[in-house]
């Protein structure tokens, strides 16, 4: 027998809708690219999506095609996801800072119709266009006062975005947006490609609705109407982590900070907007406390910052949570996931807990919500205990986990849907799961595993440290050892004794680094990760001068 309730599909712009009719009065802020704060609210920038979508129909869009975006987090481009969505179509968020030969292959693989873009980016997408196999219109998301600069970029004949849609107010009333089933694709997203070429993950309506109540909950992000979000994480990046469908389903303030992602201008957005949760990679939050620092100034009205994308670092959680009061909720995540996998939380059935043991269950990648399931296995399949000690290959499955890459022939999951994440994790009897490397990353030394991950959590915990990561070289005797790179906090000078000292009593001593190489930077992918790849091929000539173990 089936239930008697309205068949009501789950899509994406019913949550604008419901925005624009009930928190339509709340406010949408963005630091612009051409530099003003410009403040809208949900009923207007749900006229302007509407306005885009006809926009977009006039330029022969059409159901299940591919429009990329290539921009920053601004009312434009969150305009502009509505939009494209909106027709049934679906929505390329591209990255800038990948490589250009990356960006020719997704695009070109995406098979993009349209590409949107900021002011900034057009010397990237003037480099691109004549690559570009099917990209048939460029619309730069600005207007027309500063299309010249897109000129001057080299682009011509491109189409200005606010002439695009104001010429559509004509034809507003009555427009609706195209229905569509809630399985029907609305997102794509590619991966970084760190381990070949980039794959593309194919989000549907439901699958991204499903999701945004996972990092909603309480033991999320706890969002409500009374949340003022600065959402520092770009769009580009597997959803924004689904912020932007957040903010409009709860009613919450949404904080803009288009590309200027330095302390100083998040701090003054911050505290101008009154900001109660911020959430980005943990680089820029480091930038950030470095400019609190320096300043000496203080965070009046956040009270939660979410990080993800990399590892917390322990001084993060120390500075922001323990010395000024501000929670730091740890997320783990993957674009296959729309990308939220685990927050870290704490249990409310959590034994006594020290403030050590407690900032060490923190720094877990935590809990997966109701939405998630999980578990290790071994080189068998077979599901591993979760005993906090036992490390195997982590798996995943639900509703907003990805079945199939984006025109691959074979599923990216295996037997009842577990789809293999390629991080190596432990889980204990209370469900906190850490990851203790990725699979790639480990390093085989002496025929045992050392955990790169682990020991880069106890090194960044360094007062002289600002970043650093622990990779594994080629050893004569032991195949491999551990190599530790540092960038040292400015000003700060620290010995390589001093540093390897710092892992005594941390961890096994066979698992301490053999030496200590000092950098000025620390080489990132383009989503902000440290990128392991990219040192080891730095690091090739390398040559241990030891046998220790």
């Amino acid at each position: 027998m089936k239930g008697l309730m309205q068949d009501h599909p789950l899509l994406l712009t019913g949550i604008l809708d419901y925005a624009a009719r009930w928190h339509g009065e709340q406010e949408v802020v963005t630091r612009t690219v051409e530099g003003p704060v410009v403040i809208s609210n949900y009923a207007e920038v749900h006229e302007r999506a509407r306005l885009c979508a006809l926009a977009l129909r006039r330029l022969g869009i059409q159901q299940g095609d591919r429009v990329a975006t290539v921009a920053w987090n601004t009312c434009r481009h969150l305009e502009s996801w509505y939009g494209i969505m909106g027709l049934g179509a679906v929505c390329h968020t591209l990255n800038p800072r990948l490589f250009l030969a990356d960006l020719e292959y997704i695009m070109n693989h995406a098979e993009d119709k349209i590409v949107m873009f900021d002011l900034d980016l057009a010397g990237v997408i003037a480099k691109l266009r004549p690559k570009l196999a099917t990209v048939q219109r460029l619309v730069a998301l600005t207007d027309r006062q500063h299309m010249h600069k897109v000129e001057e970029a080299g682009l011509h004949g491109c189409l200005c975005y606010e002439e695009l849609i104001e010429a559509e107010r004509p034809r507003l009333d009555g427009f609706q947006w195209v229905r569509v089933d809630e399985n029907d694709a609305c997102g794509l997203c590619y991966t970084s490609g760190t381990t070949g070429r980039p794959k593309g993950v194919l989000y549907s309506h439901r699958a991204n609705f499903l999701h945004t109540f996972t990092m909603a909950m309480p033991d999320a992000l706890s969002l409500s109407s009374a949340t003022s979000i600065m959402a520092i994480v770009p769009l580009f990046h597997a959803n924004a982590w689904g912020l932007v469908f957040g903010a409009p389903m709860f009613g919450s303030k949404l904080v803009l900070p288009g590309p200027y992602l330095d302390g100083e201008s998040l701090y003054h957005l911050m505290e101008a907007q009154r900001c109660t949760l911020a959430a980005g990679v943990p680089t820029v939050f480091m930038a950030l406390l470095q400019y609190l620092h320096s300043s000496k100034q203080g965070l009046s009205t956040l009270s939660i910052m979410n990080t993800g994308g990399a590892a917390c670092p322990p001084l993060l959680l120390e500075e922001f949570q323990e010395k000024r009061g501000i929670q730091m909720r740890h997320m783990w995540g993957m674009t296959e996931l729309a990308p939220m996998g685990s927050v870290a939380g704490l249990k409310g059935t959590l034994p006594p807990m020290s403030r050590e043991e407690r900032m060490a269950l923190q720094l877990k990648q935590g809990r997966p919500p109701q939405l998630v399931d999980m578990r290790i296995v071994d080189g068998s399949n077979r599901e591993l205990p979760r005993d906090g000690k036992t490390p195997g290959d982590l798996q995943v499955r639900g509703p907003h986990v990805i079945s199939r890459y984006f025109r691959h022939d074979k599923d990216a999951t295996g037997e009842d849907q577990w789809f293999t994440t390629g991080d190596v994790a432990t889980i204990d009897r209370f469900g906190h799961f850490q990851i203790t490397d990725r699979s790639k990353d480990l390093i085989k030394t002496g025929g045992e595993w050392v955990s790169s991950i682990e020991l880069d959590g106890i090194i960044m915990s360094h007062p002289a440290v600002l970043e650093a990561a622990v990779v594994g070289v080629p050893h004569p005797k032991w195949t491999e050892r551990p190599l530790l790179v540092v960038v040292p906090q400015p000003g700060k000078q620290p010995s390589k004794d001093e540093l390897l000292s710092y892992f005594k009593g941390k961890t096994a001593k066979w698992w301490i680094p053999d030496d200590v190489v000092f950098l000025k930077e620390i080489p990132h992918t383009a989503t902000g990760k440290v990128s392991k790849m990219t040192l080891r091929q730095q690091l090739k000539d390398y040559k241990s001068t030891g046998s220790k173990l």
